[in-house]
Parts: structure tokens; sequence; C-alpha cells
């Protein structure tokens, strides 16, 4: 079951947050902004095994985290926190994030989940990786229209 994070979850969460990404992970501050935040949405799976943090400004959603625990990868957890990520955006038409290049498991499971690259930010993360952007549009979101040749 996924339902939203609460304050008292903050504990469990800041420890998992720093077992997941060390000198990267958000303090138990940050993460505290992320669960009150205005236009933030920070869902939890119930045993907190794993977590997704979104943020929608305008007809965007950011998906800022989504992350699980190592045991229990490959259970469909993620996918339940991004299916529900995708649901009540208030209006939004995308979904975009920022992935290394160097997380290949990550890049496999966006792929398969219609996300497609559209950016690359060189140097993005600490380790000097690349961020690929990519994007998903939402369920009933009216897409630009694009120009062809016999238009």
């Amino acid at each position: 079951m996924i339902r939203p994070a609460t304050l008292a979850d903050l504990p469990a969460l800041t420890a998992l947050e720093q077992e997941l990404f060390g000198v990267d992970a958000w303090n138990e501050s940050l993460l505290r902004q992320e669960i009150e935040g205005p236009g933030r949405r920070f869902l939890v799976a119930e045993d907190l095994s794993g977590y997704a943090v979104t943020m929608t400004a305008g007809d965007i959603v950011d998906l800022l985290r989504i992350a699980v625990r190592p045991e229990s990868r490959r259970s469909g957890i993620a996918s339940r926190l991004l299916d529900e990520a995708l649901v009540d955006t208030d209006g939004a038409s995308r979904m975009l994030l920022e992935v290394s290049v160097r997380n290949s498991e990550a890049l496999g499971f966006y792929v398969a989940r219609q996300f497609s690259v559209i950016d690359v930010r060189p140097h993005y993360y600490r380790d000097g990786s690349e961020a690929l952007v990519m994007c998903r549009w939402l369920p009933g979101a009216a897409r630009p229209r694009t120009a062809t040749s016999h238009d």
C-alpha cells in the first residue's frame, strides 16, 4: 500500500535516505520541507521500504526522488510509487526527472514506463556524471502540435 508520508515517518525516512544516498542524502530538515512544502507530494510504501517525492509547478511535475531499499527492489514497490505519483497531478501535462547516465537500472525502469530522454546536463552529479533529463506525458494531457512538411 502507498500512502502520503507524515512527520512521524521522518526518523525512518532520514535513516533510509542516508543509507541509500550517503553524501548526497537529504537531511531531516530537507525531508520535512518535502513533506510539508506547497506543491509537494511525498509518498511512502506502508512498510517504509521505499518512497517517491514530487513537486508540481504549473504544467510540470518533477519527480525529485524515487528510492527503494536494496532488499526490496524488484518487488514492484518502485512501480507502485511511480503509478501513484502519476495520478492527482493538479492538471500537469508531463512529468520530468533527472537520472545519472551511469544508473542503468533506473534508466531501464524509466524507459519501460514511457519516459524518454529530452536533454543532457553535463557534470550534473557530484561524481561528475551527466544527468539525462527524461519526460513522460501524463494521461489525458494535450501534447503540443508539431509542424510537419505538409502543413
